[in-house]
């Protein structure tokens, strides 16, 4: 019945003994033979789709981590203390290193972290015979498995080993690698980053390893699933569908910058551009760009200038790092060159004076770009336990500056916490975005400014011309049950 991908889904409420099947094909010839065989007196079909009938097949017949499975079924041993306290006994990290069920135990990690939807796999020493296993969900860490009676040194060996571009003997530096694996018929990338660290034990040689799980599948092209709203939405499509000009997204590492300008690129990269894009790692393929790679024969500052003389029509800058870095893309941008980058700053008017301080003259930054995007990542209320709020916290209402009385229009929720969200109250994140869209009477401040950029005038220029913030998109959110006022006064900073 699974080859033939049909399913039965419930009987009839009005027919007695009538059953639907849900089938990927309803014009299988098969179909009939597959209600013979149910018992189906009589029997309707209605056309399903693959990834909803995937996605039920999964949930009544999960698929089995082998690799867990087998962790499982071992038992786990203790190694004997090495007689010299004062170094590792190589010899006997070897014989650690072998066990199958180190193996499995890694393999396990990356199945199940690319199951679960887990951005980052954390492995750290928490002893000197324990190791935890750390999976980031949500923007949150939780322990996923703990080794224990194992040297550290043997597990991240093991990692080692089946990585590329890393070296197993190799303990007092910063190293990074890469693992790629087929799992459930998708080719997933791993990329590794190994750091060497302090520990009690001086004998060991204790190192940190995180493994960022890159998943093609999660690329979002459509920019009606990015979360953009309102205003920021509206200003975000124009300024990317301008001929030329600079769209910044800006935000701290792991909120989602890089996810929301690879889904802009996918709404003007066309087979007529000369797409190119410079980054360091690249994260995800992007149909349709060429991908520049970066090593020790070229750099990413290299790259960039040589993207100059590539005939570009449209360019990812991954990063502006540097003065360097923003001058070149600055120049891109004035030149007919549609450019997307990056900053870190904590505001979309923090990124002007970012720039300004970098030693970008006014009259460059208010001309070369179209829009600055300050985006944060919160967490989602689960929807199968949130619960409406019967009352508001005087406190959290007073600390949001809101007025009680108004917001009892609108259905608010909070968290509770079921076996779907593990307790959490959350389920999956939700970008929220400050735009900062580069009017005329924006560009005018920003000429304007003398020996620093006033932020000030900037917040007031962009909220008259229409612009909400952090905070505000935040509780638009909330408006619409779909996260918690908790959530927005943890991920937003008050202005």
């Amino acid at each position: 019945m699974s080859l033939q991908k049909v399913i039965p889904l419930l009987f009839d409420p009005v027919i007695k003994d009538k059953m639907i099947l849900g089938a990927v094909d309803p014009t299988n010839k098969k179909i009939s033979k597959i209600a013979f065989d149910l018992k189906a007196k009589k029997y309707e079909v209605t056309f399903i789709k693959k990834a909803k009938y995937e996605k039920l097949v999964s949930h009544i017949n999960p698929v089995e981590n082998e690799f867990l499975k087998n962790i499982e079924d071992l038992p786990q041993e203790m190694i004997t203390d090495t007689p010299d306290d004062s170094q590792l006994d190589e010899e006997a990290l070897e014989a650690e290193i072998n066990k199958s069920a180190l193996i499995n135990l890694i393999e396990a990690a990356l199945v199940e972290g690319t199951r679960k939807g887990v951005s980052d796999i954390h492995i750290v020493p928490a002893g000197a015979k324990r190791t935890d296993l750390m999976f980031r969900i949500d923007g949150n860490l939780q322990i996923w498995y703990t080794q224990e009676n194992t040297y550290p040194e043997a597990v991240i060996a093991v990692i080692k080993d089946r990585a590329k571009g890393l070296d197993r003997f190799e303990r007092e530096k910063a190293q990074d690698g890469f693992i790629q694996r087929e799992i459930d018929g998708t080719v997933i990338r791993f990329r590794v980053s190994i750091l060497p660290m302090v520990g009690t034990e001086l004998k060991s040689k204790f190192e940190s390893v995180v493994i960022r799980i890159l998943d093609d599948r999660k690329v979002i092209t459509d920019l009606n699933k990015l979360g953009l709203a309102g205003y920021a939405r509206t200003a975000f499509d124009d300024a990317i569908r301008k001929p030329q000009g600079m769209i910044i997204l800006t935000g701290p590492t792991g909120s989602g910058k890089s996810t929301t300008l690879v889904a802009a690129l996918y709404q003007v990269i066309d087979p007529t551009v000369n797409v190119l894009t410079v980054e360091d790692p690249v994260e995800y393929v992007i149909k349709g760009a060429r991908q520049l790679k970066i090593g020790h024969k070229m750099n990413f500052e290299q790259a960039i200038r040589a993207i100059l003389r590539h005939d570009p029509d449209i360019v990812l800058v991954g990063e502006m790092r540097d003065k360097e870095t923003a001058e070149v893309a600055i120049k891109l941008a004035n030149t007919g060159h549609l450019t997307f980058s990056t900053l870190h700053t904590n505001d979309a008017p923090s990124a002007v004076s970012r720039l300004y301080k970098m030693g970008i003259e006014p009259f460059l930054i208010a001309y070369a770009i179209n829009i600055i995007v300050a985006q944060r990542l919160i967490r989602r209320l689960c929807v199968d336990c949130k619960r409406k709020m019967t009352h508001f916290d005087h406190a959290i209402m007073e600390l949001l500056g809101l007025d009680e009385e108004e917001w009892k229009q609108y259905d608010v929720y909070e968290p509770v916490g079921c076996p779907k969200c593990s307790g959490s109250g959350y389920k999956g994140r939700i970008a929220i975005h400050e735009a900062l869209y580069f009017t005329k009477d924006l560009k005018r401040v920003i000429v304007s400014s003398g020996e620093e950029v006033d932020e000030e005038r900037l917040k007031a220029q962009a909220k008259k011309d229409g612009s909400l913030n952090l905070r505000e998109t935040g509780l638009e959110k909330v408006k619409l049950g779909m996260t918690s006022f908790d959530e927005v006064i943890t991920g937003t900073m008050e202005d």
